[in-house]
């Protein structure tokens, strides 16, 4: 595995770390999940780290709340240090595309960089929208790009006035295009830059960083190009809102 596919995995895998402390039953989704980190862990080069990560996952199942949190909190020391080892290595362009919990900011500008590159056209891919995908987000991108979200009957109550006031000050300035998929077929969050360069979201844009680290990762060119053909099949085949 690569240094950069190493960083981009592990912070993906950060990102959706299981809350251990609340629910005590350890189930198939989540001994996955450890059996991923501790594999992705081995990988970075730490045999202690991967058995000591092995015993604190073993560990949780039957300890009483306190103990459950101590070997959660061990765990996630255990992911953040072979997240910074992996980073070490990565390429430099790759570096910064894991944002720590509460990092909004950061979560916001490295969003900005990447709309403000944009030349033409946008499509956000989002099941989960509400209007702050256009109101923080959307509106980082030059006039006179067009604007296409992808969402699904999932989306918040919130976004369609936010388009009507969009459509109503932007006009022809920022056009906007909004269409409705199923539930089944969303499962990403990307933003694609003028069909060509496709980016994954570890969250949602209304919760980024916000109480969870998430990613941010530029997909790599040959798997990028699957996923903007897939999802611009999808686009044709939605129900404009």
């Amino acid at each position: 595995m690569s240094p950069e596919a190493l960083y981009m995995q592990m912070g993906q895998l950060i990102a959706e770390m299981p809350n251990f402390v609340i629910s005590r039953q350890l189930t198939p989704e989540k001994q996955l999940w450890l059996g991923r980190a501790v594999a992705l862990v081995e990988a970075g080069g730490s045999t202690l780290d991967a058995i000591e990560l092995m015993d604190a996952a073993k560990r949780l199942d039957n300890a009483h709340d306190g103990l459950r949190r101590h070997h959660s909190d061990r765990i996630a020391q255990l992911l953040f240090r072979a997240l910074a080892r992996a980073e070490l290595k990565a390429p430099a362009a790759a570096q910064g595309a894991f944002v720590p919990a509460g990092n909004v900011l950061d979560a916001f500008a490295m969003v900005a960089k990447i709309l403000g590159e944009t030349k033409g056209d946008v499509l956000i891919v989002d099941r989960y929208a509400n209007d702050k995908v256009l109101t923080d987000f959307a509106v980082l991108a030059p006039e006179n790009v067009t604007m296409r979200l992808l969402t699904t009957e999932q989306y918040k109550a919130s976004l369609q006035p936010a388009a009507e006031h969009w459509r109503r000050q932007y006009r022809q300035n920022r056009p906007l295009e909004i269409r409705v998929a199923s539930p089944k077929q969303l499962h990403d969050r990307l933003i694609v830059v003028d069909n060509k360069t496709a980016w994954t979201l570890g969250q949602s844009l209304k919760d980024l960083a916000v109480t969870s680290p998430t990613t941010i990762i530029r997909t790599p060119p040959d798997l990028a190009t699957a996923k903007i053909e897939a999802y611009a099949d999808l686009w044709t085949a939605a129900t404009p809102l």
